[in-house]
């Protein structure tokens, strides 16, 4: 059974289930925290949730995951193929989410180990201070981790890592404004709350998607 095939059978039992459930894709993607239009891909089998969506789908819905991805037209003697199916795509996708969960670690890892180079080679010539740096490595960590997975089209913490960016970010202008100027300008906080707002905002706006149209 070819990938395709499977993402077909997969979408066809996800409309048939949620209609039993009467729940319209975006009530669906928020008991998942995706969005609909992710819901409508899935459903149009045009992609497949990971393994650990799968299982939650399988929860809400009451079934197991055989079931989700089994033919909808199949004769009862197929099941043994489904099975092996589910089997191998259980093991893909836990091998490639245990990778992206390294390699985030690994850049994140990075990020901190050059922030403590900077520290160690800027405090070893007697420059004070030098600490600071580990203060934009926060902001610079969550930008790191955004790109990574937005790359992977993984949105689901991008809020997070976004809001991490503008507060990491104002944290440290002030550090470095009150060590090295002696400035406590304190107030650079308070642009974070319209900051905070709008991103709110802006991920409630495009949290319905697109494709609502598709219910």
């Amino acid at each position: 059974m070819n990938d395709e095939k499977l993402k077909k059978q997969l979408g066809a039992n996800l409309v048939s289930y949620r209609k039993q459930f009467h729940l319209t894709q975006a009530a669906l993607a928020e008991k998942l925290n995706y969005s609909d239009k992710a819901v409508s891909k899935w459903e149009r089998g045009e992609s497949m949730p990971d393994v650990i969506t799968l299982v939650q789908l399988s929860q809400l819905f009451e079934v197991t995951v055989d079931d989700l991805l089994r033919d909808p037209e199949a004769l009862p003697e197929d099941a043994n193929v489904v099975e092996r199916t589910v089997d191998k795509v259980i093991t893909k996708t836990m091998k490639k989410k245990a990778d992206k969960g390294i390699i985030c670690k690994l850049c994140s890892l990075l990020v901190w180990f050059v922030a403590l180079l900077f520290f160690v080679v800027i405090s070893s010539i007697g420059y004070p201070n030098s600490w600071v740096s580990f203060f934009y490595a926060i902001p610079a960590n969550a930008i790191v981790l955004l790109s990574l997975r937005s790359a992977w089209r993984d949105f689901r913490r991008n809020e997070w890592y976004i809001s991490i960016i503008m507060w990491g970010t104002l944290l440290s202008i002030f550090v470095s404004l009150l060590i090295f100027l002696h400035w406590n300008t304190w107030k650079v906080f308070l642009l974070g709350i319209p900051g905070q707002a709008a991103i709110f905002l802006w991920f409630r706006m495009y949290r319905p998607g697109e494709e609502a149209a598709h219910v």
